[in-house]
């Protein structure tokens, strides 16, 4: 019987073959799922960077509008974007400044050496060329429409809401029971303040335009807010600021219980003091002889009731509810990400 003889030469290599075909193939498998992986993680932190970068120029803009030029803006941006990525390699692409729609976009774009391109972990080896990763964010710094806050609202025909700045100001809102200023409209609006119903503790929820806020004449002080007042006191008596944003109307009617008031905006304000009762923390710094005060701004005894302080230009980030951007422009921002 005669053997069969095996032909190795014909066989060799074919192991070296199988393992660069399987090589190439896990190279692949690689580039799939971490540079692919990569980029994504590198997307979300530019989009970090981008939203940083569009909330701090808003917030700048809003606060010092002639010093919001182009160079500047793409300055705050930077500042921002860095520090926001975990590499802090980020670039800052462009930087649109829309002050008559009040919205800032910021462009970025990840840092390589000295490219704007990121280069792939194992796609390289197979002659892919580098990705560029970019992302953009869109922040507005318009009115505020709605949200809630101490449950004060304030005439704006009685008092000056125009000087919003660090230097406006120093003013005493009153209310003197029989008091009234005259509205736009000739309408009659008794103090010049009135209590909102709350919806929570010392909280009154609003929106633009409401005309539906039963309210209280002005007088009484408001129940529940024992621990806020408490609060600000401890605040200020500590060297801090008390920055309040009050509900602002036009229009009041109905004088009493069932009165209601119609918003027009928000406007912020620093407060210094206030008299809203004759005892305990109803009352804090409201006399000519406490720190900061003048006979001018204390509050006159009896019944009549006042809060001191200025109305100051004020930019929150995401504290609002509501789109913003239709109210009175009264100094104070919500600041927020659209896109």
């Amino acid at each position: 019987m005669r053997r069969l003889r095996r032909n190795s030469e014909k066989e060799r290599g074919a192991a070296g073959v199988l393992v660069a075909v399987m090589m190439l193939v896990l190279i692949g498998a690689g580039a799939l799922a971490v540079d692919v992986g990569q980029i994504y993680a590198e997307r979300a932190q530019l989009q970090n960077a981008a939203d940083a970068g569009a909330l701090a120029v808003a917030q700048q803009c809003h606060r010092t509008p002639t010093a919001c030029s182009h160079d500047q803006a793409v300055l705050w941006a930077q500042a921002l974007s860095g520090g926001n990525s975990n590499d802090g390699a980020t670039d800052v692409d462009s930087v649109e400044v829309d002050l008559e729609n009040n919205q800032v976009t910021v462009a970025t774009s990840t840092r390589s050496g000295t490219n704007a391109f990121l280069t792939k972990l194992f796609a390289s080896a197979l002659n892919a060329p580098a990705v560029a990763v970019g992302a953009h964010a869109t922040a507005s710094m318009a009115p505020p429409t709605g949200g809630s806050s101490f449950p004060l609202a304030i005439s704006d025909s009685c008092y000056n809401l125009s000087s919003a700045s660090s230097s406006s100001e120093v003013q005493k809102i009153s209310y003197k029971p029989g008091g009234t200023c005259t509205g736009p409209s000739g309408t009659q609006i008794p103090g010049g303040w009135g209590w909102l119903d709350q919806d929570s503790p010392c909280e009154a929820t609003t929106k633009l335009g409401s005309n539906e806020l039963g309210s209280d004449p002005g007088n009484p002080p408001p129940a529940g807010c024992s621990d806020v007042l408490k609060g600000w006191a401890k605040t200020i008596t500590d060297g801090g600021e008390v920055r309040v944003a009050f509900p602002i109307f036009d229009d009041a009617t109905n004088h009493g219980q069932n009165g209601s008031f119609h918003i027009i905006g928000y406007a912020t304000f620093k407060i210094w003091g206030w008299k809203f009762g004759n005892n305990h923390e109803y009352e804090f710094r409201n006399t000519k002889n406490d720190p900061g005060m003048t006979a001018a701004l204390a509050c006159a005894s009896g019944q009549d009731r006042c809060v001191i302080g200025q109305f100051i230009k004020f930019e929150s980030i995401g504290s609002w509810t509501g789109e913003g951007g239709t109210g009175a422009n009264l100094g104070t921002a919500d600041i927020k990400l659209i896109k």
